[in-house]
């Protein structure tokens, strides 16, 4: 017998920890090799690590949401007989090309300067009181069973709520591709009070936040702390843009059927050359901004476990079409964990949208170090004052949707940002000029 120890490979550049994120196999267990028995998350990538040796797991680094650091121990396995020599080494090298631990901080004096040159500056359970004399409560429905709801698309999490609140999914109405989310529970819920077990109070629950969660918390907290934001927004008159989008949808044979992102992200990539410092990157250490000419489009989504940002590499260079590809393919990925890592890396501007959900306005939080983010708003139907083409003033019914772009202060000027906003508007309002080269 001979134990092996299984030290935590490089598996990214310039990684120097990554978090346990669910084991796979625990002490006592056998690993196979090749064998998954962890993953690791990194970033925004999950990775699975994989069992050189066959044997009995003895030790293990730590829980899930603990983090490991790069050449340490991750997992001691006893082995039958000697481990071979090329595992042996290459686990002893993994160990002694660590990374060095980073040297403590020096302190900073009161005042710092940042040298960028002028020119280039340019959203929980309530917690509800127990009443000693309770109102009578409804009685709670009886929970569908598991043939009723399997013909409703939902998600696991989904279904498992409706269930555990007596709620029959048939019922709720989706919000859009048929698929029921959250938020559509949560508005049957607020419609329907005195529904089942709504109306009873929920225990309270603790959860450590671990994987995405705590990835996305400490990027917006990074985010927040370190940028000093401020937003715009602008209402755009898209009755056009919609009558384009029917347009082509109904020409469109085989082609993907169109939604206005392909469409506001094309108006995007052509309204950016006049307006560089949009389409930017900030190194704030450095002191130096890289205005990008090529649009690595980053593209907020939901996901159950949190919000993934995975990038439409070179959008200016894609057709409508090509856009609306790539989107349905990388929310897929991204949807199902199976978002390669260099897909959520290197985005050089973010649109975020809530879809039917989109509200008013937003103020969207930047996806550092990227410098703007942009966030289409829900498109509603008003009436409005228009004047014809006689001249003659009348009122209509439009299609309209908010615009909201957030911006780095330190780089990006109100003037600019709300210059940048309304050359987007011109073009999204007459939207023929979205096609022509």
């Amino acid at each position: 017998m001979a134990k092996f120890t299984f030290n935590m490979p490089d598996i990214g550049e310039g990684i120097a920890e990554a978090e346990i994120v669910q084991w796979h196999k625990q002490v006592g267990d056998t690993v196979n090799e090749d064998e998954e028995f962890v993953d690791m998350m990194t970033d925004k990538a999950t990775v699975p690590m994989e069992s050189p040796v066959t044997g009995k797991i003895l030790e293990i680094a730590g829980g899930e949401g603990d983090m490991v650091s790069i050449g340490s121990m991750l997992v001691v396995i006893e082995v039958e007989g000697e481990v071979p020599d090329d595992v042996a080494e290459e686990s002893q090298a993994t160990a002694e090309a660590a990374p060095a631990p980073a040297p403590a901080p020096k302190a900073e004096p009161v005042e710092e300067r940042i040298e960028v040159e002028t020119s280039d500056a340019s959203d929980a359970d309530d917690a509800l009181a127990a009443d000693p004399d309770p109102a009578p409560q409804p009685e709670p429905r009886p929970a569908p069973e598991p043939s009723a709801q399997a013909k409703v698309l939902a998600t696991p999490a989904v279904r498992k709520r409706a269930k555990d609140l007596g709620v029959d999914l048939a019922q709720v109405k989706p919000a859009e591709n048929g698929r029921i989310r959250h938020g559509d529970l949560d508005q049957f819920l607020s419609y329907n009070a005195g529904y089942g077990a709504a109306a009873k109070p929920r225990a309270d629950e603790e959860k450590k936040v671990i994987g995405m969660r705590r990835r996305i918390a400490e990027n917006m907290a990074a985010s927040k702390r370190n940028i000093p934001h401020f937003s715009y927004v602008e209402e755009v008159d898209v009755t056009d843009l919609e009558v384009l989008r029917a347009q082509l949808n109904s020409n469109r044979g085989e082609k993907p059927k169109l939604t206005i992102l392909p469409l506001l992200i094309t108006a995007i990539c052509k309204t950016l050359p006049d307006f560089p410092m949009i389409n930017a990157r900030y190194d704030d250490e450095a002191g130096i901004v890289t205005r990008h000419g090529s649009v690595n489009m980053g593209m907020a989504a939901q996901t159950d476990a949190g919000l993934m940002v995975p990038v439409i590499r070179n959008a200016q260079a894609q057709n409508l079409w090509q856009l609306a590809n790539e989107i349905a393919r990388l929310a897929e990925a991204a949807r199902t964990g199976t978002a390669k890592s260099e897909e959520m890396q290197g985005g050089t501007l973010t649109v975020t949208s809530l879809g039917p959900l989109g509200g008013v306005a937003t103020t969207p939080v930047i996806n550092r170090p990227e410098v703007a983010i942009i966030g289409p708003n829900r498109i509603i139907e008003r009436p409005m004052y228009v004047t014809g083409a006689d001249g003659v003033e009348r009122i209509e019914k439009r299609k309209l949707m908010n615009i909201s772009i957030s911006c780095d202060h330190r780089v990006v000027d109100g003037w600019d940002a709300a210059s940048f906003v309304q050359a987007l508007k011109r073009l999204l309002e007459t939207p023929a000029l979205i096609l022509v080269d």
